[in-house]
């Protein structure tokens, strides 16, 4: 059914770069606030500035996980250790917390700006999935997934949602940890093995599979399908509408 095993009920969707094209918008979030903080600390020590790669530092260190960890994940890749600091630090604050809240402030700014698109694909295949009885609920580290949800206009074809907030509130750890996919299937009343996962980031495909869930679908938007699949991909895709043609979805890559 819609590309899935017969024994998956429940759908479990990360938001973006799987929905919405907020990947993007995500990433140049990152790329501004890195570089102004790498440029400073190159002024401040004399060491030559080496900018945030959008490409292999996003995807390796910051796609899927929460915002703190995507800071102390690439940061530890350049062997700088910031303190923790606390949940509202200020932007301007040289701390983990402060990284990561200067740049909520820029995407939040870009969201409000730009607005949000979903991939037309994956709103075709919400509503086929929805037709077909299956359940939905999207997993997203993002502590601003309610606002991207609503902004891209998918309320009415979503379930539910474990966001950002939720696993703070939770204790729940971050991507590659499966933590918040299973919260996704305990909250429908499913079993993991009944449900899939439709992940575009490297952690969030290696979540899936830690979480033993029924099928984990890698969504290749950036030309990273071997990675997907060294992850745990079952299938990657180039969007969710290869899902919906009718072709044979074994373990292979379809392109």
């Amino acid at each position: 059914m819609l590309g899935l095993p017969a024994h998956v009920t429940a759908c479990l969707f990360d938001l973006d770069g799987v929905l919405t094209q907020t990947a993007r918008v995500h990433n140049a979030a990152w790329a501004e606030t890195f570089d102004e903080f790498l440029r400073r600390r190159a002024e401040a020590t004399g060491e030559p500035f080496r900018p945030f790669d959008p490409g292999d530092d996003y995807n390796r260190y910051v796609d899927g996980r929460p915002r703190a960890d995507g800071v102390r994940t690439f940061l530890a890749s350049r062997q700088i250790v910031l303190p923790e600091g606390d949940l509202d630090d200020p932007p301007s604050a040289d701390t983990v917390h402060g990284v990561g809240n200067r740049k909520n402030v820029l995407l939040l700014h870009r969201i409000h700006t730009d607005g949000v698109l979903p991939y037309q694909g994956s709103v075709d295949y919400l509503h086929a999935s929805r037709a077909a009885g299956l359940r939905r609920v999207v997993v997203s580290a993002s502590a601003n997934a309610g606002d991207v949800v609503a902004a891209a206009g998918l309320e009415p074809l979503v379930e539910a949602r474990i966001d950002g907030v939720v696993a703070r509130e939770r204790g729940l750890r971050g991507k590659p940890h499966p933590d918040t996919f299973l919260a996704g299937a305990e909250l429908l009343g499913v079993r993991p093995d009944q449900a899939a996962v439709f992940e575009d980031a490297l952690a969030g495909v290696a979540a899936g599979r830690a979480g033993d869930f029924g099928y984990v679908i890698g969504v290749d938007r950036v030309g990273q399908a071997d990675e997907l699949r060294e992850h745990g991909a079952d299938i990657v895709v180039s969007d969710l509408s290869e899902l919906l043609t009718g072709v044979d979805t074994g373990p292979e890559v379809l392109r």
